[in-house]
């Protein structure tokens, strides 16, 4: 038996990603709960939480409506110290759901393959830690941002277009405005819906498909760090 970890996905081309085979071969035994296919959000997420990304607003209740439970049950788990990470929209509802700000961004669209800068205080981070030295590239898809982080929670990473690309909120929940977990293929389904023209996505797409092993070998260790927590109890 792995050790166990809540998932919340918010949309079926929004799933786990690189992070299925890199958790499971970490001994974690993921447990995905899709409440946009009616499935019940749990009120505890006690052995970790992973919160997914998705194209919602982190405060659109009335067009997502398990999003306010979805924020209770970060809170919780921030509160009770379980392993917490938050990806894209998911770190927009642990900052909301923890007292920070989550506005649509004033930079536009952040969208294809971006460079991420750690800050200092990564390096004694337990996950960032983990990271290679000097800047890394990640696929960013977000047009929301993080704009006022919540109370006593620590920068990790910046980026030029937006601020506010990783923080820790205690010393076992953190959030990620970038998708670490997201592969070639996965960001092509999300440049595929129209809303970016198509010559552009099929540079955006050309350029993350060339950087596959690089986002692998950059964000494995993240999602190995991350494991290790759960292990942690």
């Amino acid at each position: 038996m792995g050790e166990r970890l809540i998932v919340i996905e918010h949309e079926a081309d929004a799933g786990l990603g690189f992070f299925a085979g890199w958790l499971e071969a970490a001994g974690v035994e993921a447990e995905v709960v899709r409440p946009y296919k009616g499935e019940p959000v749990p009120g505890r997420a006690a052995g970790g939480l992973l919160v997914l990304g998705g194209s919602a607003a982190a405060w659109d209740d009335e067009g997502y409506g398990w999003l306010p439970a979805t924020r209770d049950l970060i809170a919780r788990a921030v509160d009770e110290g379980v392993p917490t990470l938050g990806i894209c929209l998911g770190a927009q509802l642990m900052t909301m759901a923890c007292g920070g700000t989550v506005e649509r961004g004033d930079a536009g669209l952040e969208i294809g393959l971006g460079e991420i800068e750690t800050l200092p205080e990564a390096a004694a981070d337990p996950l960032l830690s983990a990271l290679p030295s000097g800047p890394v590239r990640a696929i960013q898809y977000h047009y929301d941002a993080m704009t006022t982080l919540p109370e006593g929670a620590v920068r990790l990473a910046t980026g030029a277009r937006y601020a506010n690309q990783a923080y820790r909120l205690g010393d076992r929940a953190w959030a990620v405005q970038f998708h670490p977990e997201a592969t070639p293929a996965i960001f092509a389904s999300w440049t595929g819906g129209g809303e970016v023209p198509s010559e552009r996505a099929e540079e955006l797409n050309t350029r993350v498909e060339a950087a596959g092993d690089e986002l692998e070998r950059t964000w494995r260790p993240l999602a190995e760090a991350f494991a290790a927590q759960l292990a942690r109890g």
